[in-house]
């Protein structure tokens, strides 16, 4: 709904690019998004209450489904990418400002992903706890950027997308960057909170 009213706005809909209009890209951009999290949901939930994805493939599970999710996500990123091309300079005020702090925001997101790669691995950022029980076992990681939250690739990833927003000056990037934090939330809330309690018995 919210996406819905801020579509009305004629800055959130100036633009085009490769005679595409922003209002698609932007509605792009949020279904991919939808598409990322229903996915995972589906492919989390499935296996760990049914073992259906390992039951239907077996050891291939796992790199199948990891397939998907980064096949998903970059199509995520990208949506807003374009999206802020599209409807680049409709946000007022100086550039150099703009993307001055989008460098800003850019910085814990890099943080981040150096963090993930050093200290809690790509491989458990996806998800294997739902794949491979002996993964389980793994203590929570209280390194590099999960030493001031233990939830900070919600926190501080999607920082990525307003970046992108600010340094094209794009209000619908802006909005959906927006959209994409509530909603990776929404995930966290419903999806990986309760699967982490049945996991490990408790939350990080």
């Amino acid at each position: 709904m919210g996406m819905s009213f801020l579509s009305w706005f004629e800055e959130v809909r100036t633009g085009s690019l490769w005679g595409i209009g922003t209002p698609t890209w932007l509605w792009t951009a949020v279904g991919c998004a939808a598409l990322h999290q229903i996915y995972v949901w589906f492919c989390w939930r499935t296996e760990l209450h049914a073992h259906l994805l390992t039951r239907l493939m077996g050891s291939r599970a796992f790199p199948v489904y990891a397939f998907g999710f980064a096949l998903i996500g970059a199509l995520r990123v990208a949506a807003a990418l374009l999206l802020a091309i599209s409807n680049r300079n409709t946000i007022p005020g100086s550039i150099i400002m703009l993307r001055a702090f989008a460098l800003l925001l850019f910085l814990p997101s890099l943080y981040l992903f150096y963090s993930v790669a050093r200290y809690f691995t790509f491989r458990r950022a996806l998800g294997i706890d739902h794949f491979d029980e002996s993964c389980r076992f793994a203590p929570f990681v209280r390194k590099g950027i999960f030493r001031f939250t233990p939830n900070g690739m919600y926190i501080y990833g999607f920082l990525l997308l307003w970046a992108v927003a600010l340094w094209y000056a794009s209000l619908a990037a802006l909005g959906a960057a927006l959209f994409n934090h509530i909603y990776i939330f929404v995930h966290y809330y419903s999806t990986e909170l309760p699967d982490m309690k049945r996991i490990y018995g408790k939350s990080p």
